[in-house]
């Protein structure tokens, strides 16, 4: 059975960071902390970030609701 560890999210990158230094491969106890730890050393190319908040910028508004419409706030 797999050792739970009972690190808090900045103990377990430190300790990853440790492993990774050693040359050991890092092992995740979920897909979520595997998709977190990705995304934390992955950069986003900046063409990409360009789109992205373009795409972003373009959104609609949220819509108000029922309430303020109904009493014109």
């Amino acid at each position: 059975m797999k050792r739970q560890s009972q690190f808090h999210p900045r103990e377990q990158q430190q300790e990853g960071e440790r492993l990774r230094e050693a040359g050991q491969p890092l092992e995740f106890a979920t897909a979520e902390q595997m998709l977190r730890h990705d995304a934390l050393h992955t950069p986003v190319p900046p063409s990409i970030g360009h789109r992205l908040q373009e795409s972003v910028s373009r959104l609609p508004l949220a819509p108000r609701p029922w309430w303020r419409r109904l009493l014109g706030l």
